[in-house]
C-alpha cells in the first residue's frame, strides 16, 4: 500500500522493501521453467499454448455457518476509465464522503480547518485511511451482528503523504524538510498513524458518522499495546520502555484488516521498518551478533535513514525510540531502543466494542510486512486457519493454524480478548511453496523442522525467535518468492483463498544483481511503457487463488487474473484478455461480500495512471482449476528459450468482471466494509493529490487534487484521505 510506483525509485524506498537476499528459488526451477537453445522468435516475443486443466474440484466450505449469496452476473454498467478529480460510480449509485482526515471524534474538538494549523490529532481522524471492518450496533449500543443501520467502523490510518521528511499537508507552511525535525511536527505525524473506531448511523436515508459518540476512539503510534503469544517477554523485545519485553508503544503503518469469528478487529502492521534509523557503526556496536542479520533481513542496514526523522524531535523517549541503534551499556537492551523495531510487524487484535481493553500484538502469527488476515470457515471441533501475505518484493505467503479447535460458544463471548488469547497465541505457522504443476505445500516454521533448526544464516533459539524473525525461518525452508503478496480474502462460497500480487520490478528473463526469473506462480517479466518511461518486471501484477487439500500441508492453485492494459500483447501480458471495461493494474485491496458473493478488487497503481486513476472492480469468481494451462515463451538475450507453464483461471466475461469505481487524482482505492444486507458499502480513498510538490503547498491551484473539498466536503482545499459510503439509488444490494 501507499507506494508511488510512478515516482522515480529512491535509494531507500520505504514502501517497497526489497531485503530478501536469500538463495531461495522463486519456484521449483526444474519444474517451473524449461530452457532450450532455439532460434529467436519474431519480435523476441513468443507464443502461448493452451491445455485443459482438470481434476481440481470444489470443496463445500464457506466463511461462516450462515448461508452465503453467490452472484452469477454483475448488474451494473461498467464505469469508464477516468482522469477526473472525483469519485466515479455507476449510474444508479451515489457515493458520499463520510469521514475524512482531521474530522473530530470527541466532544469539544473543533471542526477541521484544513490549513495546517489543526492539532489534537489523537482525537481526530488520522491519515491515509486503509483497511476497515464493520461492527454492528443494536439499539442498546452493544454488539449486534444483524444490524444494518447503525454500527462501528474500525479504520486503519496507514501513513501520511510526505516529501523530503515532512508530511507537508499537515503543517501550515509545509513543515520542516531538514533535520532536526521540530517536536510539534513530529507529534502531529505520529498521532495521525494508527487506528480509528467511529460510530456511523443511517438516518432519513443518509449515512453519517457520530462525532461525539462515546464509542469513538483512536490508537496512535504512542498508544500502550501488550505483547502476546510466544514472543512475550523474549530477550529480543526488551527495551527501555518495557524492560520485561511485554509491552510496546503504538501500532504503525496499519494496512489490511481481518475480523475474527468472535467479533474483534485485526489490523496488520505493514511498512514499519522505514520509520527507524540505525547508526553507521551499529553493526560493530552490537558485536556483529545475530541481531545484525535480523535487522538487515527486515530492511534496516546500519546507516539507514528514517522516513520522517522522528528520532530528531528531542531527547524524550517518544522521539529516541525511533533510533534503533545500540547506544546503551546494558547487555540486554533495557537502557536503549536497540530492540524497538522488534515490537513492530505483527497482527494486532483490538476490541472495537470496548475501548477500555488494551490492544494486543499476536506474535504467534509471525512478524513481517503484514497486510490483511483472512479466516477460513470456522467449523466446530476443527482448528481455525488464518491466511496472510508479506507485502514486499520477493516475500512469502503464510498460514496460521490454531492449536485450539473452534467452539460455537466462543462466537459470542463476554470477554472477546480472552477468546483471542485462546486462538491466536498458540498454533502452527506455515509458509507456502508453490509447485509448477498447480500444487503446493505449506511448510511448517518450527524448531522441529530441521531446515529451520539447522539454518546456517541465522541460528534460531526457540519458537519465539521464529515468531520475531519469521522471514528468516521462511528463507530457511525454501518458501516461494512472490510478487508482493498484499491483501488476501477467502471466498465465503467455497473457502478458496485469493491473494493480490501487486507488482514486482525484480522479475527478469535475464536477471542480474538482486533480480530473479519468472516462475509458474509469478510468470510474467515484460516491459510496460508509460509514455517514454520503461517499467520492467511485472508492473501490472496479478491474483492467485488457492484451494486447501486433503491435509493441512497441501493445496492446489492457479492464477485467477492478470492485471494488464486491454491493448497489451495477449501472449505475454494481457493473458486474461481484459477489455477496456475490465483492464486494471496493480491489484492491492481485496474483499469478498458475504451478502452478494462479489469479489471486490482495488488498485494501488502507478503503471497505468497516465490512462486512469486508481479503481475498484467487481468480479464473480469461479474456482481453482476452472481454466487451463498456458505456456509463456520468452527469448533470452543469449537466444535460449524460457518456457513458463502456468495454470490460469477461466476467462472473465463482461458479466463477471467490470469496473465499478474510479477515484480522484493521485489516490489509491483501498479498504471495504459492508452492512450485512449488502445495501451499503464503505470504501477508503487514500492519499488523493499525493503527487503535489511540497513547494506548492501554499498554492491550491497547483494541487494535484482538491478532493474532497471539490465534492463539497469540509473546509480548505488541501486534499484529504477519506471514507466514502456507496448506496444504490433504488435501495438494492450493491453490484447486483
Amino acid at each position: 500500500m501507499n507506494h508511488r510506483v510512478d515516482a522515480p525509485e529512491q535509494a531507500i524506498d520505504f514502501n517497497n522493501e526489497n531485503s530478501n537476499t536469500s538463495a531461495n528459488p522463486t519456484f521449483d526451477a526444474v519444474l517451473g521453467a524449461r530452457l532450450s537453445r532455439r532460434g529467436l522468435l519474431r519480435g523476441s516475443v513468443g507464443t502461448v499454448g493452451t491445455a485443459v486443466l482438470g481434476g481440481l474440484g470444489v470443496t463445500a466450505c464457506g466463511g461462516s455457518d450462515d448461508p452465503v449469496a453467490e452472484a452469477k452476473v454483475l448488474g451494473f454498467g461498467a464505469v469508464a476509465k477516468s482522469l477526473a478529480d472525483t469519485v466515479v460510480v455507476p449510474a444508479g449509485y451515489t457515493a458520499s464522503v463520510l469521514f475524512a482526515l482531521g474530522d473530530p471524534m470527541a466532544a469539544g474538538v473543533a471542526a477541521y480547518k484544513n490549513d495546517g494549523t489543526d492539532g489534537d490529532f489523537d482525537k481526530r481522524a488520522g491519515d491515509h485511511h486503509d483497511g476497515m471492518e464493520w461492527f454492528g450496533l443494536g439499539a442498546d449500543g452493544k454488539r449486534n451482528d444483524s444490524a444494518t443501520e447503525r454500527g462501528l467502523l474500525a479504520i486503519n490510518h496507514e501513513a501520511t503523504t510526505d516529501e523530503k521528511l515532512s508530511s507537508f499537508f499537515l503543517h501550515a507552511n509545509g513543515g520542516t524538510s531538514t533535520l532536526p525535525r521540530p517536536a510539534a511536527e513530529v507529534d502531529k505525524e505520529t498521532a495521525i498513524h494508527g487506528v480509528a473506531v467511529i460510530e456511523v448511523a443511517k438516518s432519513a436515508g443518509k449515512w453519517a458518522y457520530v462525532p461525539g459518540s462515546s464509542q469513538n476512539f483512536r490508537l496512535t503510534a504512542l498508544s500502550p499495546i501488550e505483547i502476546a503469544g510466544p514472543a512475550r517477554g523474549h530477550a529480543q523485545l526488551i527495551t527501555k520502555y518495557s524492560p520485561t519485553g511485554t509491552m510496546t508503544r503504538g501500532t504503525l503503518n496499519n494496512c489490511g484488516t481481518g475480523k475474527t469469528p468472535w467479533g474483534t478487529f485485526l489490523t496488520g502492521e505493514e511498512n514499519w521498518f522505514g520509520y527507524f534509523t540505525r547508526g553507521a557503526a551499529d553493526d560493530a556496536a552490537r558485536g556483529n551478533d545475530k541481531s545484525v542479520t535480523s535487522l538487515k533481513r527486515y530492511g534496516r542496514s546500519q546507516g539507514a535513514a528514517s522516513r520522517h526523522g522522528w528520532e530528531t524531535g528531542g531527547a524524550d523517549d517518544k522521539y529516541q525510540r525511533w533510533n534503533n541503534s545500540k547506544t546503551g551499556a546494558s547487555a540486554n537492551g533495557s537502557d536503549d531502543y536497540r530492540n524497538e523495531m522488534n515490537g513492530m510487524g505483527y497482527i494486532v487484535e483490538i476490541d472495537a466494542y470496548d475501548k477500555t481493553r488494551m490492544a494486543k500484538k499476536r506474535t504467534a502469527l509471525g512478524r513481517f510486512a503484514h497486510e490483511s488476515a483472512a479466516f477460513g470457515k470456522a467449523v466446530v471441533g476443527q482448528p481455525l486457519s488464518i491466511y496472510m501475505g508479506d507485502d514486499s518484493r520477493g516475500e512469502y505467503i503464510y498460514k496460521f493454524v490454531t492449536t485450539a479447535v473452534w467452539s460455537a460458544a466462543d462466537a459470542n463471548p463476554t470477554d472477546r480478548m480472552a477468546v483471542g488469547d485462546k486462538y491466536l497465541d498458540s498454533g502452527k505457522l506455515y509458509a507456502a511453496k508453490f509447485n509448477a504443476d498447480g500444487t503446493g505445500t505449506w511448510v511448517e516454521l518450527a524448531m522441529t523442522n530441521t531446515a529451520v533448526a539447522g539454518y546456517a544464516t541465522y541460528k534460531f533459539a526457540d519458537a519465539a525467535d521464529i515468531a520475531i524473525n519469521t522471514r528468516l525461518a521462511a528463507d530457511a525452508v525454501g518458501a516461494t518468492k512472490m510478487d508482493r503478496p498484499e491483501w488476501n480474502a477467502v471466498n465465503p462460497a467455497n473457502g478458496e483463498i485469493y491473494f493480490t500480487l501487486t507488482n514486482n520490478s525484480n522479475r527478469s528473463i535475464d536477471p542480474t544483481g538482486s533480480q530473479y526469473l519468472p516462475d509458474a506462480s509469478n510468470p510474467r517479466a515484460y516491459t510496460d511503457m508509460k509514455g517514454t518511461s520503461k517499467q520492467n518486471g511485472n508492473p501490472n501484477g496479478h491474483l492467485v487463488r488457492l484451494k486447501e487439500g486433503a491435509s493441512v500441508s497441501s493445496f492446489s492453485w492457479d492464477v485467477y487474473l492478470f492485471g494488464a492494459e486491454a491493448g497489451a500483447d495477449k501472449s505475454l501480458v494481457n493473458i486474461s484478455a481484459l477489455t477496456a471495461d475490465q483492464d486494471f493494474s496493480s491489484p492491492d485491496g481485496l474483499v469478498f461480500s458475504k451478502a452478494t458473493g462479489i469479489c471486490w478488487i482495488q488498485t494501488d497503481d502507478g503503471a497505468y495512471t497516465d490512462v486512469s486513476n486508481c479503481m475498484m472492480l467487481a468480479a464473480v469468481p469461479g474456482q481453482v482449476g476452472d481454466g487451463g494451462k498456458k505456456t509463456l515463451s520468452y527469448t533470452k538475450a543469449d537466444g535460449s528459450k524460457l518456457d513458463i507453464v502456468t495454470p490460469v483461471g477461466k476467462a472473465a466475461t463482461e458479466s463477471t468482471l467490470k469496473r465499478f469505481l474510479v477515484g480522484p487524482k493521485g489516490s489509491e482505492i483501498t479498504g471495504l466494509a459492508e452492512t450485512p444486507d449488502g445495501k451499503a458499502i464503505f470504501v477508503n480513498i487514500q492519499h488523493p493529490g499525493e503527487g503535489t510538490a511540497m513547494a506548492n503547498v501554499g498554492d491550491a491551484t497547483k494541487y494535484q487534487s482538491q478532493w474532497p473539498s471539490n465534492a463539497g466536503y469540509g473546509a480548505g482545499k488541501r486534499p484529504r484521505s477519506a471514507t466514502i459510503v456507496i448506496t444504490k439509488n433504488d435501495g438494492g444490494k450493491i453490484g447486483t
